[in-house]
């Protein structure tokens, strides 16, 4: 993808909802104030508290603000593989993934657009200098912390914040991802494409930024979530090992040349 600057990208950030009537609409124009050009797509799990009643109303009011309704509370993992698709078939250059509750500061944006001059993918990280979380209690520090850790251990991942959310990607990467292996519903989804995109031998960048904690609307972190995301990575471990053992046990021993 040659393109002049970030002007001439066609962008798109994908907002994944279920409960979140009230961040939405402030959380829309801080990211219109940040990024006028962007595009923006919601995506709603059928929202018990009118989350996708609000969606629609923006869609009718402002231009270039999309709407995709589902049938209930399907994954996070689910919404982000059909707005990939939504994107890739409507021709969009980079797509944006991030939180509804401002846990992601929408004037990072230029910047993680920015920094996909030279990266397939960039990631908002936590974990590298500059980055950190604020308002975290322990006990969410340990569960994050070790998420990456046990990704680093596991898979031999080199990315440092592994299971952030908050990502940019070029057109060209979401095309070379295994949509179908993108099912997860929580931060497994978000090690699975760091994966994926390392495994690919493509380039990540990690631009550091400031998680702040939501001030409103509930967290969808549960124990759930946490075992599905390890219980998939001990399973990407096991199957990585069966395949390069029979890989090794399929050589061909050498042929000796002796009579």
């Amino acid at each position: 993808m040659t393109l002049s600057g970030v002007e001439a990208w066609r962008t798109l950030v994908v907002l994944p909802t279920f409960n979140e009537r009230e961040n939405l609409v402030p959380l829309v124009d801080s990211v219109r104030e940040h990024f006028p050009a962007a595009a923006v797509l919601i995506v709603d799990d059928n929202s018990p508290d009118g989350t996708g009643q609000i969606a629609d109303r923006l869609a009718s009011e402002r231009d270039e603000l999309y709407v995709l309704h589902r049938a209930g509370k399907l994954g996070l993992g689910t919404a982000y593989v059909e707005a990939f698709k939504w994107a890739l078939a409507r021709d969009f250059d980079v797509v944006l993934e991030m939180d509804v509750d401002f846990s992601h500061g929408p004037h990072y944006l230029p910047q993680l657009v920015g920094a996909l001059d030279d990266a397939d993918l960039v990631i908002g990280s936590r974990y590298v200098a500059g980055g950190g979380t604020e308002n975290w209690s322990p006990v969410r520090q340990f569960i994050s912390q070790g998420g990456n850790w046990v990704a680093r251990i596991g898979l031999g991942i080199h990315t440092h914040d592994a299971t952030s959310g908050y990502r940019a990607f070029r057109r060209s990467t979401l095309e070379r991802l295994q949509l179908n292996e993108l099912s997860l519903r929580g931060y497994g989804f978000q090690i699975e494409v760091v994966y994926q995109v390392e495994r690919l031998g493509l380039k990540i960048r990690e631009v550091p930024i400031t998680f702040v904690e939501r001030a409103a609307g509930r967290s969808k972190m549960s124990k759930a979530i946490v075992l599905e995301a390890v219980v998939h990575i001990m399973r990407r471990r096991l199957r990585r090992t069966f395949n390069r053992r029979r890989t090794q046990t399929d050589v061909p021993a050498p042929v000796s040349d002796k009579a």
